[in-house]
């Protein structure tokens, strides 16, 4: 099974100079509480931007969003990053289920309203599964037709009308 990340990820580095003991917003900086509002918009945004991956990939989840956190001024953690695991894998022999597939793959990754490097990547390589499927299910109908063609020629060739009724009679 081929499962890629749906992934967004964005390092919040501290200042360094922040105590990340404190549990109190009130002995904040004015720096540590700007940070702080940064780290809860950046939360709120990666778990958007998976939960969209996680409704438009259902039934090809490998797991649920998973999330990388970083501990803020204020001594809690936030979601600074996070991925999405899903199957990728084509349908074994199935060109017109790989396509299906193909399709859900592509609306999963682009889900979010801002698709990170890694999402596009996905929803490319799921434009191709779905190219190559659909020149495999071509090909399939192609070989059904040549193969409808032969029997037709060969059931044609077995009965020639002249042969078979050269020596009917009709009688009144």
């Amino acid at each position: 099974m081929d499962v890629s990340s749906i992934h967004n990820f964005i390092n919040f580095q501290s200042t360094g100079n922040a105590d990340s003991s404190r549990q109190n917003p009130t002995e904040l900086t004015e720096e540590e509480k700007k940070q702080v509002e940064e780290l809860k918009k950046r939360d709120r945004e990666v778990r958007q931007h998976e939960q969209a991956h996680k409704r438009a990939a259902a039934g090809l989840q490998a797991s649920g969003p998973h999330y990388e956190y970083t501990t803020g001024p204020d001594g809690k953690r936030y979601a600074t990053g996070g991925h999405v695991n899903i199957d990728t894998s084509e349908v074994p022999n199935d060109p017109e289920k790989t396509i299906k597939k193909a399709k859900q793959i592509r609306k999963a990754a682009l889900a979010p309203a801002e698709p990170s490097p890694q999402d596009l990547r996905v929803a490319n390589e799921a434009s191709l599964m779905e190219a190559k499927a659909k020149i495999e299910l071509q090909k399939e109908k192609r070989e059904e037709q040549n193969a409808d063609k032969e029997e037709q020629n060969s059931l044609s060739a077995k009965f020639n009308p002249e042969d078979n009724f050269s020596n009917f009679e009709l009688v009144f």
